[in-house]
């Protein structure tokens, strides 16, 4: 963590301070704040199998609160009061002896449909009052994202922003020796499980980019022997070219309404950007000039694009409206890369400088901005290729380690962050991962 920084966020704040429990806005003046202490009991159940699925789930939503860094799940085995359920109201000085400000209680049931149903109660144990109360009827075979679902119903509650846990990751999973890696687009979910590989490894295969339905992905492989950009259908598994462009094509991008994307196309020693329509293959060049111009992507409203370019001198981060006019820097010093825009106005990118080498950082987005709100919240040796979260509170990046000749792993993982530099961690894969993105949470 290079930097921590002020800025003015809503969390739900639970005060250690007897009968108050309190949403409001405060001043984070370090790169951390104290974790709500949250307690999850377990699930009732009517059956055997009722009850095996309620631990499951259960695991999965203590699982998710605690990656995230907002929660603190307090172990079972401080609990005082022993009735689980749905069907009783909380004894609540039980729990505000163990110093519990949240209680999650629930029950699963399965129903003659086949399906499951999991009813969840969110306490506020200060107050005494209910502050969720939902029930979710789902297939068994998708259990895990009925939790994940839960898990997002808390967090959106008391931080106010939206979830994030029932959502996907693609990545570069990477295995091998460092000089002949071996590389494959990868899918799983947010927490590393429901892991499965999308392509053989046959070919190389870089920057892998969701669409905005989570259907489709947009990635550079080197099939034809020079790097173009196919667009992956995740039901079928089939690939195509995204168009015979003349050159190489890279850094791909959807548009947030899907039916665009942008492209950098390399030709006679120059590299433009291009938005392409996706179901005519009509190709539009947006800049101009002897410079290099890439790794572009959308505002969150789609009325701008932000990219990364030579043309001061230095590789800087601009600025410019769709049509490719009104293009103006928004970077100070330094030498930048792979920019990407939040829907919350932040844009996280790569930078590197003699002060700090390799570092992550964040700047709010203004029309009116000086840009000098830049924050570095990470570094490390090579840590690259931001993505959001879709919540635009986290993000996710690529953190390597020093190569050598013989190494086989641990040369690059996945690493989560929360934008103010807080709650750094790993996610699990299986092998080496790079060039990570996002999904939006699942319908």
């Amino acid at each position: 963590m290079i930097k921590t920084f002020r800025n003015l966020i809503c969390l739900a704040i639970f005060f250690a301070i007897p009968n108050i429990f309190a949403i409001t806005t405060i001043d984070i003046t370090e790169g951390n704040i104290d974790p709500i202490p949250i307690a999850i009991n377990e699930f009732s159940g009517h059956n055997h199998a009722d009850v095996k699925s309620a631990e499951n789930i259960v695991k999965v939503i203590k699982n998710d609160l605690h990656n995230c860094g907002v929660f603190r799940p307090i172990s079972n085995a401080a609990f005082i009061e022993n009735k689980i359920g749905v069907s009783h109201k909380p004894l609540f000085a039980a729990w505000q002896q163990i110093n519990a400000n949240l209680l999650v209680n629930g029950e699963v049931q399965r129903l003659d449909s086949g399906k499951i149903k999991v009813k969840f109660i969110l306490w506020d144990t200060i107050l005494e009052t209910q502050l969720v109360s939902e029930t979710l009827e789902l297939s068994e075979a998708i259990w895990r994202r009925g939790a994940h679902k839960i898990a997002d119903k808390i967090y959106k509650k008391i931080t106010g922003y939206d979830g994030y846990f029932d959502t996907r990751i693609v990545y570069v999973s990477e295995k091998g020796a460092y000089t002949k890696r071996i590389k494959r687009i990868a899918i799983m979910d947010q927490d590393g499980e429901n892991h499965r590989y999308l392509t053989d490894g046959s070919t190389l295969v870089l920057t892998p980019r969701f669409s905005p339905d989570g259907r489709k992905i947009l990635y550079l492989s080197y099939k034809n022997r020079i790097p173009q950009v196919f667009m992956l259908d995740l039901a079928s598994g089939k690939s195509s070219l995204l168009g015979n462009f003349p050159g190489m094509s890279f850094a791909p991008h959807f548009a947030p309404d899907g039916r665009t994307a942008l492209i950098s196309i390399a030709q006679n020693g120059r590299t433009h950007i291009y938005e392409i329509d996706l179901a005519t293959k009509k190709k539009t060049q947006l800049t101009q000039g002897a410079s290099i111009f890439t790794s572009p992507n959308y505002s969150p409203d789609g009325k701008e694009i932000l990219f990364q370019s030579d043309k001061d001198g230095s590789r800087q981060l601009y600025i410019m409206d769709r049509n490719g006019s009104n293009i103006r820097r928004i970077s100070s010093s330094g030498s930048y890369a792979e920019p990407t825009w939040s829907i919350n106005d932040y844009i996280a990118f790569t930078k590197v400088s003699r002060d700090f080498g390799f570092t992550i950082g964040v700047m709010k987005y203004s029309p009116t901005s000086t840009y000098s709100n830049e924050r570095l919240i990470a570094s490390g040796y090579l840590v690259e290729s931001p993505s959001w979260a879709p919540n635009g509170r986290v993000i996710l990046f690529t953190k390597g380690s020093k190569p050598s000749a013989h190494k086989t792993s641990g040369l690059s993982r996945l690493h989560t962050i929360d934008f103010t530099g807080y709650n750094e961690r790993v996610l699990p894969t299986p092998y080496d991962a790079s060039d990570p993105d996002w999904s939006k949470p699942r319908s």
